[in-house]
């Protein structure tokens, strides 16, 4: 029997945007394909603010409502409707936001007894109190049609705090998520640099209007039912072990470089020429998760990777897109005797195909397929023999300092898990981490990889506050 969380919660409190017009927004065929999926949840460590817990939390809550002026839709709720043919019969639905001003949520916690050292300790698993400092755990986008699209938990640790975020998915990505976060930090920042300033965004501002393949203004993506929930799954992955990995900017250059020369041997000189970090990496955690697992010789296995649409799109969207724009990719499927004989580059070529591969074109051919049949996307769709690379090491999680300093770590919540997991995340200093996830018996066998634990590099202590 587990033991009873640490983590209490102490007080509510809803941060509202100004008044202004109401509209709605329609969700595209991108946000809509996610509605069974959980909440975006990340999260950033920080050192004890020299702030008081109610003037942390009142500047918390002024720097967010400066925000949501800006990204006024992030306060607002899901509406569905329903769409009918000349005889009055339901034929579909569609759901957008309804940009009423409902409000975000700020939860305040205290976590009994537990420090910044139990958050990160040296060379093992993520403490599962990690969970804790999440809300809305439980949620599915879907359910924001009664509960906020945005959450944030400021639990407060025995000398550090951590501020931990829950974000619709079915209403933006990752990119749009940590544009969001950083524009919030930028307020922060700057109301305590300079109190008498307007709690105002001076960074570009977030771009809602929604893409559509014609260019024209995006219609709803209706989906073949009267109402979304008969098409949502709430299923959960097994108890997972978690793992952060650290890999230096001089591995990940052995890394390049080595399956760039492998390449070379073997004749293929575009390979080489291609050959990114990610690749190379991907490489890495693709055999070694398939080594974990003993997957029989003939057994097929896919590396999937989560990709940003917006700059591949022709014309491409603007950074500050605000709305879900991926897709997950795949490599073709082979056989886990063949991605273990071939070789790290062989494994970085492959999956440098699939990157390739998915241009303007085909992103414009996946959204004609999915209007054609609509599906909402759940953990069924995963391939239990499959790799997943999340997130991305290009999300500025660092540059969020709300006025008290650079995060010591990044971490996320149990959202979006599964066995095979592989989210990127910059590296505080430099490099890339790595956050696996896999079942106990997996997680197990990958300790034991010789080759990936050669390329990952050692804990360091716990960074001091700056």
């Amino acid at each position: 029997m587990s033991s009873p969380s640490p983590v209490r919660v102490v007080s509510r409190r809803t941060v509202k945007p100004p008044p202004r017009p109401r509209e709605r927004i329609p969700l595209t065929p991108w946000d809509t394909s996610m509605l069974s999926a959980n909440y975006i949840q990340k999260g950033l460590l920080f050192a004890r603010p020299p702030l008081s817990t109610v003037r942390l939390l009142d500047h918390l809550e002024a720097a967010l409502a400066g925000a949501l002026a800006a990204y006024y839709p992030v306060a607002g709720r899901f509406v569905t409707e329903q769409h009918r043919d000349d005889r009055s019969a339901v034929v579909g639905c569609s759901v957008s936001v309804d940009c009423g001003g409902q409000g975000v949520e700020i939860v305040h916690a205290v976590a009994d007894g537990v420090a910044v050292a139990d958050v990160v300790p040296p060379d093992a698993d993520v403490p599962r109190v990690v969970q804790s400092f999440f809300p809305l755990s439980d949620a599915v986008c879907y359910d924001g049609h009664e509960l906020p699209l945005f959450a944030v938990q400021v639990t407060e640790l025995a000398d550090g705090v951590f501020l931990g975020f829950a974000c619709n998915h079915a209403f933006t990505d990752g990119t749009g998520f940590w544009n969001f976060i950083n524009a919030w930090a930028e307020i922060a920042r700057a109301s305590l640099a300079r109190p008498e300033a307007p709690l105002a965004l001076t960074s570009r501002p977030p771009l809602f209007e929604r893409w559509s393949p014609d260019g024209g203004a995006a219609a709803p993506a209706v989906l073949p039912c009267a109402d979304p929930s008969v098409l949502i799954e709430r299923l959960w992955p097994p108890p997972m072990r978690e793992r952060m990995l650290h890999f230096s900017e001089e591995t990940l250059a052995v890394l390049k470089e080595r399956a760039r020369q492998e390449l070379l041997a073997a004749s293929d000189t575009a390979g080489a020429a291609a050959v990114t970090r990610f690749q190379a990496l991907s490489s890495l955690m693709w055999r070694a998760f398939t080594r974990a697992r003993r997957l029989a010789p003939d057994e097929e296995t896919v590396c999937r990777a989560a990709i940003n649409n917006r700059g591949r799109l022709r014309p491409p969207l603007p950074a500050e897109y605000f709305g879900s724009s991926v897709y997950a990719i795949s490599t073709e499927a082979v056989s886990a005797s063949e991605l273990l004989a071939r070789g790290h580059g062989w494994a970085a070529a492959v999956v440098g195909r699939a990157v390739a591969a998915h241009t303007d074109a085909d992103i414009r051919a996946r959204v004609a397929a999915w209007t054609a049949r609509p599906v909402v996307y759940t953990l069924r769709y995963f391939d239990p023999n499959g790799v997943l690379m999340g997130s991305s090491p290009r999300f500025d999680m660092y540059g969020c300092d709300f006025g008290w300093g650079k995060a010591l770590a990044a971490r996320s919540g149990k959202a979006n898990k599964c066995d095979g997991k592989a989210s990127l995340y910059p590296g505080r200093d430099g490099g890339i981490d790595v956050e696996v996830a896999m079942v106990p018996e997996h997680m197990a066998a990958l300790e034991k990889d010789e080759e990936l634990w050669a390329a990952v590099s050692p804990d360091a202590a716990p960074p001091k506050k700056e």
